[in-house]
């Protein structure tokens, strides 16, 4: 198993090496000292498994769980010095937590139940889990994008949704749909990014197709769509697939699948 640590304490890095270099099955390709690299690093190694600090200045490792799509999250197990952000990575069904300092004994404990994983190949299941329970730890799982449907809740003349409610605990965000930059998917949860913030919440790619203008929006990967608007660079791959770069420096996948809609990247206005 490739594994990639982050965290923002070196020292925290290099203890975590050295306790995982008797491991003969596991084969640290990669340090990251900040969750942003990190999420760079996750899309250029392709880790197995993730040693993932919660608590780091800019991006922290709830938001980089988010900010990765379902295909790119590997295992993951959460570190932290606080027994608060340990209990809340044990609810949201990480794969496992470890307290720092790291004692041997759990870190053992720990990778008996990544190699268990490991062999079932579950990564992309345990994404969905933690996006749904990282979700509930701030509020209810709000409104699902069917019923928006079914009340017919959608924009005046157009036909299409101008503003997306996602509830939050009793509070309701209402977001512009053309604040939106791009959506992913994992099963039932959808992860809204938003100039620079992440809206979690239930709903399935194919009802949020039916209410976002097409005309703006395009289904780019099976778990994404993306504001077209916001895609400034569109470069080939060997292998047929395309990668878009937005405004932000966000790296999406265009798939074989959706290589018909190239077009809608190229053609002028």
């Amino acid at each position: 198993m490739r594994a990639l640590i982050v965290d923002d304490e070196k020292l925290a890095r290099r203890g975590l090496e050295l306790r995982l270099a008797p491991e003969p099955d596991i084969e640290i390709c990669g340090q990251c000292a900040n969750g942003r690299d990190a999420v760079d690093a996750v899309r250029i190694l392709k880790p197995d498994l993730l040693f993932l600090d919660i608590q780091m200045p800019g991006m922290d490792g709830f938001e980089v769980i988010a900010a990765l799509q379902a295909a790119e999250l590997p295992m993951v197990v959460f570190v932290t010095a606080f027994d608060e952000y340990a209990i809340k990575a044990f609810e949201a069904r990480a794969l496992d937590y470890l307290l720092k300092p790291v004692e041997d004994a759990r870190l053992h404990d720990t990778l008996r139940h990544v190699r268990a994983q490991f062999e079932r190949r579950e990564a992309l299941a345990q994404r969905e889990k933690l996006l749904g329970l990282i979700y509930e730890l701030t509020g209810d799982p709000g409104v699902r994008l069917e019923n928006l449907l079914a009340r017919g809740a959608r924009a005046g003349g157009g036909g299409y949704l101008a503003r997306l409610p996602i509830r939050d605990g009793r509070k309701v965000t209402c977001v512009d749909t053309s604040d939106i930059d791009w959506v992913d998917a994992a099963g039932d949860y959808m992860c809204v990014h938003e100039q620079g913030r992440t809206h979690v919440f239930r709903g399935t790619m194919k009802a949020l197709e039916e209410i976002l203008d097409p005309g703006v929006f395009q289904r780019v990967h099976r778990s994404t769509i993306v504001n077209v608007g916001r895609v400034k660079e569109l470069r080939a791959h060997m292998n047929g697939e395309y990668f878009l770069y937005l405004a932000d420096g966000t790296e999406l996948k265009l798939s074989r699948n959706y290589k018909h809609k190239i077009r809608r990247f190229t053609e002028s206005e």
